[in-house]
């Protein structure tokens, strides 16, 4: 998490013991003095000494050094891959997270990624939102499974946003190109979600999902509930489906993924190396890293080789690329 990293993530250069040479990258944004592009040196830089730079005071040099050190550090190949960054709950620390304003915001800042998550209410209805219970983020009291679809529109956030239900996020999404949206399946705990529940909750999630999804448009059922998973694949085959796990990229993940069949793998970037990361390509998997609490958190994110990144601070990160490392290749 921001502020409190081990240095098992920060580490990754270390534990490659690798550096490269940047001769075939732009030199835009990036000091003369560590560019090898200029200097025709390897870099002395490295994500572990530089994210050990954490005064606050500190921030606006560690980032720029950041940048010049993911461009110091990557090869070619790994520089040309392009990144698909998406809104995590519509930006989280930057809007009322899991409501309308929240989305619209990320979608006018020029996202068309985003992440939700979905549980259900006691009469069937699906709700966007995080946590079971309400106390975080609403007025409301006790747990969103045990009230009624009437009883949370009576709801409010604690920004006095109305909660949001499933279908009012896809008459959001309805009509907009280009759109890459996970679908987080929070059917936990597990006694919320006894089996003829759980089976009820998945499969109106994937009629509304899969009726409201555009040509063009990549839908994704994520969860970190493999009952959820298993759901799905067992009676929904079409359905796009990624496991989330609160541990690193490494063999142990890899693994499991191949076994249990689900290509998309979602992963902690404490304990991610770049090696295990290229493993998991080179195993057919595509890989999804977390957290996304700053920009420097995306910038590890990059230089470890993800596939997809989430953010909760969407507008900051692409103002800030745009701005001091406009040469990462970023789709939002």
């Amino acid at each position: 998490m921001k502020g409190n990293r081990k240095e098992s993530d920060a580490g990754v250069c270390k534990t490659e013991k690798k550096r490269y040479f940047c001769s075939s990258l732009p030199a835009r944004g990036i000091p003369e003095k560590v560019n090898p592009a200029v200097t025709g040196e390897r870099s002395s830089m490295t994500f572990e000494n530089l994210h050990n730079l954490n005064s606050n005071s500190m921030k606006a040099i560690r980032l720029i050094a950041l940048a010049a050190c993911m461009a110091a550090t990557l090869d070619a190949s790994a520089q040309e891959q392009e990144i698909r960054l998406f809104s995590h709950r519509g930006g989280r620390m930057e809007h009322d997270e899991n409501t309308l304003s929240a989305f619209q915001a990320s979608y006018d800042a020029g996202y068309r990624g985003f992440e939700t998550d979905i549980r259900m209410t006691r009469d069937g209805a699906l709700v966007i939102t995080h946590d079971s219970s309400l106390e975080r983020t609403t007025d409301g009291t006790g747990t969103v499974e045990e009230k009624t679809e009437a009883e949370i529109r009576q709801l409010a956030t604690k920004q006095g946003n109305k909660m949001m239900f499933l279908d009012e996020l896809l008459e959001f999404l309805e009509g907009k190109e280009g759109l890459y949206v996970e679908f987080e399946m929070k059917t936990h705990p597990a006694a919320l979600y006894p089996e003829e529940r759980l089976a009820r909750y998945c499969d109106e999630l994937y009629r509304m999902v899969k009726a409201a999804e555009p040509a063009d448009a990549q839908f994704v059922f994520t969860s970190s509930d493999y009952r959820a998973l298993r759901y799905m694949q067992m009676n929904h085959p079409d359905a796009e489906l990624m496991l989330i796990t609160g541990k690193p990229c490494c063999d142990e993940t890899i693994d499991f993924s191949k076994a249990v069949g689900i290509k998309r793998l979602s992963c902690t970037m404490d304990g991610t190396s770049r090696k295990a990361v290229k493993k998991a390509h080179k195993e057919g998997l595509i890989v999804s890293l977390w957290p996304g609490q700053s920009v420097e958190d995306f910038m590890l994110g990059a230089y470890l080789g993800c596939d997809y990144m989430c953010t909760d601070v969407p507008i900051e990160v692409k103002g800030w690329l745009a701005e001091k490392a406009p040469w990462i290749k970023v789709k939002y």
